[in-house]
């Protein structure tokens, strides 16, 4: 029991942290030239980085996978808290129901961040506001890995939705 308890501590840490990479590195998308987030916008020649405002096309957007990905860190945070109080308050035999449930809204809120990126991400990247062109631009990996989180997050949403608290 304890090396499945182990197992899904460091479980949930990973998740956590690939949310907090997603979130916060600057590589969502990338080009030769530049790279791209939900934040700023990076010249790699120049080294000179700008904001994210309301001048580019398509901000609504951009806030949108902000929150989500802000909230779905926080989610996954307090879902780890949570199972840590729970662990010591819950009696034998009752299920992470609680843990359950904040790490499955961490799992949608990440979802929707990935699935807006992904569906607006054409019209995103055609703005004026941009310095250069940032279209001719593939996926980085702080978008694969916000899919990754994703998937981390259902598993252990589900884990801890059939875990009992056993001896």
């Amino acid at each position: 029991m304890l090396i499945l308890l182990a197992f899904i501590i460091v479980f949930h840490i990973t998740s956590a942290a690939l949310l907090f990479i997603s979130t916060i590195d600057n590589a969502w998308w990338v080009g030769d030239n530049f790279s791209t987030d939900v934040w700023r916008m990076c010249a790699t020649n120049t080294s000179t980085c700008m904001a994210i405002t309301d001048e580019f096309n398509e901000y609504q957007s951009i806030q949108a996978v902000q929150a989500a990905m802000i909230l779905s860190t926080i989610f996954c945070c307090v879902a780890f808290l949570v199972f840590i109080l729970q662990l010591f308050r819950l009696k034998q035999g009752e299920r992470f129901v609680l843990t359950s449930i904040i790490q499955l809204l961490s799992c949608l809120c990440v979802m929707i961040a990935a699935s807006i990126y992904t569906d607006r991400h054409e019209e995103l990247h055609r703005s004026r506001g941009y310095r250069m062109e940032v279209s001719k631009g593939q996926y980085g990996y702080s978008f694969v890995l916000a899919w990754i989180a994703f998937a981390f997050t259902l598993i252990s949403g589900v884990m801890y939705l059939v875990l009992r608290k056993r001896k």
